[in-house]
C-alpha cells in the first residue's frame, strides 16, 4: 500500500464543536452557488479541501423546515448519518424517514433527494469521495 501524499498544509485539526450545530473555524456555506431545485439548506465541509491527504470529505448540511436538496444523480456514492432533527429521503422511487443516528447508503447513480417535512432543523453527516462527478439534476420541483 502506498504511503498518503504529503501536503504542506495537511496537518493535524481539531474543530470544536458549539451548541448550534456548527464548528469552530468552519464557514457555514450555501447548499450550493445556484439554482431553483432545492431550498433551505446550508452545509458545512469539516473535512476536504484543506490540503487533507484523505480520500474521502466530510460535512455536515442542515435543512430548514419545509427545505429540501436537489432530486439529483451522480457516480459517487453517499454515507449519510443523521445527527438532529428528523428528515426524509426519496432514493430511486423509495421515500425513507429518517432520525438520529440512522445511517443511510446511496450507491452510485441513484437518484436521490433528502427533504425536512418536520417543524424542527434537520441535520446530517455526509461523506463523499473526495474526487468526483458533478451531480445531474432529474427535475426541479419535489414530489415528494
Amino acid at each position: 500500500m502506498r504511503a498518503p501524499e504529503k501536503r504542506p498544509d495537511n496537518r493535524n485539526r481539531l474543530y470544536t464543536s458549539c451548541e448550534d450545530f456548527s464548528w469552530k473555524g468552519v464557514q457555514v456555506e450555501k447548499y450550493k452557488s445556484g439554482g431553483d431545485d432545492w431550498s433551505g439548506i446550508v452545509r458545512q465541509v469539516l473535512i476536504g479541501g484543506r490540503g487533507e491527504s484523505a480520500k474521502f470529505h466530510l460535512r455536515y448540511f442542515e435543512i430548514e423546515p419545509g427545505g429540501f436538496s436537489s432530486f439529483e444523480t451522480h457516480k459517487h456514492e453517499h454515507v449519510v448519518i443523521t445527527v438532529r432533527g428528523r428528515g426524509r429521503a426519496k432514493v430511486k422511487r423509495r421515500i425513507m424517514d429518517l432520525k438520529y443516528l440512522d445511517v443511510l447508503y446511496v450507491n452510485p447513480d441513484s437518484p436521490h433527494r433528502l427533504s425536512n417535512p418536520y417543524e424542527e432543523p434537520f441535520g446530517f453527516f455526509c461523506i463523499v469521495n473526495a474526487k468526483r462527478d458533478r451531480p445531474k439534476i432529474i427535475n426541479k420541483k419535489p414530489k415528494d
